[in-house]
Formats: C-alpha cells, structure tokens, sequence
C-alpha cells in the first residue's frame, strides 16, 4: 500500500501529515540559495505543529501573539531562540517575560506604546532589553519613518535598551524581484538616515522577503533563478552584519499533506459531485477562490481496487455550503464511497486559518512524520461543538 494511503487508513481523516524529511530537505535548499551571512527566522504562525521538526535548523522562532510564544518556549528553550513581535503585546505577559529573564532574542517595536510600556517595564525591572525598530510599509503595521528616528535619536544610549536595528516585512506570496529591490533599497536609507543623522549602526536587519509559493497547477514558477536574483539583491545590499530572514509559507508549505475521505457521491444537472469529510475550514491556499484554481490534488486507492471510468467531479466538503468546494471538474478514474484524496502544499496556514467552529465539526487529527520516516499522532479528532454551546 502506498506509504500516504497507509498513514490515512491507520489515523482516519481528516487528516494533516507534516513530513520531517520533506522539511529538512527544504531547509537544505533554502541554506544552499542564500547568502552565508543569512540566518532564517521561522514565522510560526505559518504552522506551530513543526517547531519540533524545524529544531536546530532555523536560528529563531517568531512568535506574534503570547499563545504563539508560549508554544514556542515549551517546545524549545534555548536562550536566544524566540523573536517576539505582534502589534498586539500583553503587557502582563511581557511583564513576565522580562521578570522571568527568559531569554528573549529579540522584542519587536510596533508602536511608540509599546516602546514606551517596554521600556517602562525594562527599567521596573532593571533589566536590559534587545530590540528591533519595525519600520512600517505603508500599513497600520510597525513605525513610521519619523518615529523611528526619534526613538533613536532619543535612546539609543538607554542603559536598558539594546537596540539590534530594524525589521521589515510588507507582505506574502511576493513573485517580483523588482519588488524585493525596492524593499531592501527602503532599508538601506533608513540604515544610512541613522548613521548619518544619528551615529546610530544598525547591527541586525530583520527582513521578511514573502517567498512565494506555488499552490495552483496553472501557476509556473522558476524558484531557483528567483532565489538567484535575491541572493544578489543581499550582496548588493552590502550589509555588514546578520540579515535574518523571516519566513514562515515558504518553510512549511511544501512539508504538508491534507488527507480527506469520500463520504458520498452523486449527479446533480448533469454534475458529478463528490462529498468529502473535509473542507474549506481545513484547506486554505493564498489566493484560492470558490476553487476557481486546480490545486495539487490525487486520487490514493488500494491497489487492486478496480478503477471507473475516467470522468469529471467536483470535490466539496462537508459544510453545507455552496462555497464549500475544493475543486471544481477534477479529472479522477471515477470515485466512490471511501476512496482518499491527497492534497499537497498544506504545511501553511491551511491548519489555523480555515473557518474551524462552522457547523461545529471536529478539528483535523494532525501527524508528523520525523526524519527517520517514523509517523506519530500528535493531535487526535478535537470536537468543538462545546466550544459553540452557552454555558
């Protein structure tokens, strides 16, 4: 039997399976296409489930939200591994963090309110805090330009700050090198503004490209001239010290397969319609829409089984709702009840963006696989009708 099919049968779908080897191998590729002075950063709002896995191979974890945090620190502890960010930051929490001596790697500054309540909470405890200024794109996210020079034009010197340099990111799913030009060129006024006007030198940038990711068949993407013209685009950038590169699709998109199971099959007007137990709350793709794009999608049977005749479906979940369609004239040797469908690309987002309480379904079970290929269950079937029940 085929290994996917296999791990589908022995824990039941739906089902997410993130794949260790898959994940070591992208970080391989990642490491070769990129400059040495480059570290990565893993956002890991992209998938929590695979900080164990990425243990080791990226130099921090970002987290943007104390949950995130929490997650990240338990799974791993080292000193100097967790970036937190967010525009959004508990001060109880980061009270607790800086208290506590957790080793922080760095705090990301989004606001002149959290710079003052960090500082505020930095002196409290007469500790020192390493920071990075967020630099805003144009958005309601990070600082302005402005606001940046008066923060270190003003404490730059603080006993309790130690402010590494600036962080950036405009956005995901960037296919234009052009783009990603005009984005480091944006950092490199901002670094020379503070050493011109300021003496301040920024030892760190933090830079969040959007590596984009190909989700759709129609979609033909070039991924190593791409990752060729970047990695000259750092060389021109002619930074001294570390670049971090925050990635979180690019990482874990390719580590992720969605298993769902046929749980009925029928013609309407002329249609073949299949229902599956998954669905849109579980299978998220940037830039899918009423499933008007073909993702990577196959059909796992037992060998053996005798094959239908070669037809179209359209494959929809189990919502109860007319958007809930995850591919429309799926080209399939016929379907029938019990038969798994394979989809691909699934290691980001798809897991915590999905629309998980509607119709109170069950949550996904979720396996990893690690790199000797040995398949574990690590979240089972997670009702959530309580969840939507008044107490």
């Amino acid at each position: 039997m085929d290994e996917k099919l296999a791990l589908a049968r022995r824990f039941g779908t739906p089902l997410y399976v993130f794949d260790g080897r898959v994940l070591k191998k992208r970080m391989e590729t990642l490491r070769a296409a990129l400059p040495s002075n480059v570290e990565l950063c893993y956002a890991v709002k992209a998938n929590t489930f695979i900080i164990d896995l990425l243990a080791g191979d990226v130099a921090r974890f970002e987290a943007c939200s104390e949950g995130e945090a929490r997650i990240c620190l338990e799974k791993d502890s080292r000193p100097g591994v967790l970036v937190v960010s967010g525009v959004n930051k508990d001060a109880a929490y980061m009270e607790e963090l800086i208290a506590a001596e957790t080793p922080v790697s760095r705090y990301t500054i989004e606001s002149r309110l959290q710079f003052d309540m960090l500082l505020g909470l930095a002196r409290k405890h007469d500790k020192r805090i390493p920071l990075l200024l967020r630099l805003t794109s144009g958005n309601q996210l990070g600082l302005d330009k402005s606001e940046v020079c008066t923060i270190i034009a003003e404490f730059a010197d603080d006993p309790h700050l130690d402010i590494w340099g600036i962080q950036y990111f405009s956005g995901t799913q960037k296919t234009s090198v052009k783009r990603l030009a005009r984005e480091l060129r944006t950092c490199r006024k901002m670094i020379d503004r503070l050493a011109q006007d300021y003496g301040f030198t920024c030892r760190e940038v933090e830079f969040g490209p959007g590596f984009p990711v190909p989700y759709f068949d129609d979609e033909e993407f070039d991924e190593p001239a791409f990752f060729a013209e970047f990695a000259a685009l750092l060389d021109e950038f002619a930074f001294e010290g570390p670049i971090s590169l925050e990635l979180g699709r690019s990482i874990a998109a390719s580590c992720g397969i969605f298993f769902t199971s046929v749980v009925d099959v029928k013609r309407n007007d002329g249609q073949n319609y299949a229902i599956v137990d998954g669905g849109m709350n579980h299978l998220v793709y940037y830039g899918q829409s009423l499933a008007m794009r073909q993702p990577t999608c196959a059909l796992l049977r037992e060998e053996g089984v005798p094959a239908g005749e070669l037809d179209s479906f359209n494959i929809c979940g189990s919502l109860c709702s007319i958007n809930d369609i995850l591919a429309k004239q799926l080209e399939l040797p016929g379907l029938f009840m019990g038969d798994v469908l394979r989809f691909d690309n699934t290691g980001a987002y798809c897991m915590t963006e999905g629309i998980s309480l509607f119709l109170s379904r069950d949550l996904p079970r979720v396996c990893l696989i690690d790199a000797d290929g040995e398949a574990r269950l690590v979240r089972d079937l997670e009702p959530t009708w309580q969840l939507n029940e008044s107490k």
